[in-house]
Order: C-alpha cells, then sequence, then structure tokens
C-alpha cells in the first residue's frame, strides 16, 4: 500500500477544500493517487471543485511581447527559485526581452540567453512554457498580466469586417476578454470544447453526490450540475464579470456585434499561472 504522507493530504486539501480526515481517508482508498482521490471526494460531496494541482512550487513570472497592431502576441514563464529574484528588475526585464525573441523567432534557441541571466542573478532560471498566437483573417490579439505577474492571459478575437477590427468597442471586448480570462479561470472557449471523457466524469460525480434522490428527479438533478460546471469551465458561459454576472460572456459578446453590425467570436486563449505548467 502506497504510503500517505501528511504533504499528500495537505495538498490534497488545498486541491479540494475538505478536511484533513477527509484528504487522508480518500488518499489511503485512492492507494495514494491524487486525481482518484479528488475524484472520491467529489462524490462524496466532500469537495465542491477539484483544483489543478500544483505542481512542484515554483517562483518565477509571466511575461508577454504583444507586437504593433495587435495582430501577433507571445506569453511565457520563466521560472526561478526564489520570489525576490522574481520581484528582480534584472530578472523582469530578462523574461520580456524572451517574450520578445520567441515573438520574433519561435523556434529562437535561448539556451546561451538563459545561462547569461543564471550567471548575472546567480540562480537557476527556466523557461518553463510558452505561446505565440498569431492573426488569421480579422481579428486582434490581445494580453494581460495580473499585478505581481503571477498569471498572465493571451486570447484572440475574431471579426467579420476588416473595420471592425479599428473601432474602440471591439478593442475594448477583447481587453475585457482578457480580464474575465485571468479572474474566472476557464478551460475551454466553449463546451463543445470539452473532452467527451471530461463530461462523462462529472455526469457519474454528479449522479453519485444525489443517488439517494428519487430516480424521476435524479436525471434533471444530475444536467443542473452539469450546467454549473460548464458555467465555470468554459469561458462563454461564465458570468461577465465587469457586469457583475448579471449576463454570460456569450451575451456579452452578442451585445458588441450587435452594436458593431458583425460577426465576432472569441478563437482561443491561454491562461498561464506561475507554477502549473509541466514538471
Amino acid at each position: 500500500m502506497a504510503e500517505i504522507t501528511a504533504a499528500s493530504v495537505a495538498k490534497l486539501r488545498e486541491m479540494t477544500n475538505a478536511g484533513m480526515m477527509d484528504c487522508k481517508r480518500a488518499l489511503t482508498e485512492a492507494g495514494g493517487n491524487l486525481d482518484a482521490a479528488v475524484d472520491i471526494l467529489r462524490k462524496r460531496g466532500a469537495a465542491t471543485a477539484a483544483k489543478k494541482a500544483s505542481r512542484e512550487a515554483k517562483e518565477g513570472i509571466i511575461a508577454q511581447h504583444l507586437a504593433p497592431g495587435g495582430r501577433l502576441g507571445v506569453i511565457v514563464e520563466v521560472n526561478c527559485e526564489t520570489d525576490f529574484v522574481a520581484r528582480n528588475e534584472m530578472f523582469r526585464a530578462f523574461a520580456d526581452d524572451i517574450a520578445i525573441k520567441l515573438a520574433t523567432d519561435p523556434h529562437a534557441n535561448l539556451e546561451a540567453d538563459r545561462e547569461a541571466a543564471v550567471a548575472k542573478i546567480r540562480e537557476n532560471i527556466k523557461i518553463a512554457r510558452h505561446a505565440r498566437m498569431e492573426v488569421s483573417g480579422n481579428g486582434l490579439v490581445a494580453g494581460y498580466i495580473h499585478t505581481g505577474a503571477k498569471v498572465g492571459v493571451l486570447a484572440e478575437v475574431s471579426a467579420g469586417k476588416e473595420s471592425t477590427v479599428a473601432s474602440d468597442e471591439f478593442k475594448q471586448l477583447v481587453k475585457d476578454i482578457t480580464l474575465q480570462i485571468a479572474a474566472g479561470a476557464p478551460s475551454v472557449v466553449s463546451r463543445d470544447q470539452v473532452p467527451a471523457d471530461v463530461v462523462v466524469k462529472e455526469k457519474e460525480i454528479a449522479a453519485e453526490q444525489v443517488k439517494n434522490k428519487p430516480p424521476q428527479a435524479l436525471a434533471k438533478i444530475v444536467e443542473g450540475k452539469l450546467e454549473k460546471f460548464y458555467q465555470t469551465t468554459c469561458l462563454v458561459d461564465q458570468g461577465f464579470v465587469k457586469k457583475n454576472s448579471e449576463i454570460s460572456v456569450k451575451e456579452h459578446v452578442a451585445s458588441v456585434a450587435k452594436q458593431l453590425g458583425d460577426e465576432l467570436t472569441i478563437r482561443r486563449f491561454v491562461r498561464f499561472q506561475v507554477g502549473e505548467g509541466p514538471a
């Protein structure tokens, strides 16, 4: 049997907000598997949601570069060993420079730059991951780095007409979408992008939570819980934060599209948070 350590119990508690003993029992039942333990807790109603598991604790920042005209953007996570260095101006300038180089050449060999930064800063540095977006057709790429540079967003929104892209209303919409993604932490743009196996798992968890309800009510309750899952996971189904969630992001985009007399689509996005990238 796998050893259940205090660290694994604490990590599960951080992911689920469940009680310590509930976490320990779930880990024991799951043989130490964190993901399986999360599912066990959710089925028992001891966890309301499964946060993305934090990988090994890392320090660092998210940096970005947006080319003039808003047709190209890059976002990058750069890790270091201590928060002191993460707040260092030299380290931040290095991360910004890396973003610029990746915008110029997505296949740039950055090892020499990294080694030079390590020699100057005297701390191990890792260019953890990056994403690059370039507009095809009419649209804009926008980015947002939250205060502290621990969370960053890159998003592309397309338009049907070239004239729309130059309008202040469209530019404001794209900016608002990046703020929404930073705050709401969605996983996908729309529900058709949610993998089928994830939907099946969510239905199973919801059904287990209400298994003692009358059969005639069970299906309706499960569908209701699945709808709430979509409203959390899917960007366009989230409540639009800037309007106090009184309308959905989808409804807000539709309203701006009607105002501009055009068809607008959130094409894609990435949201980076320090420490959540591949180990």
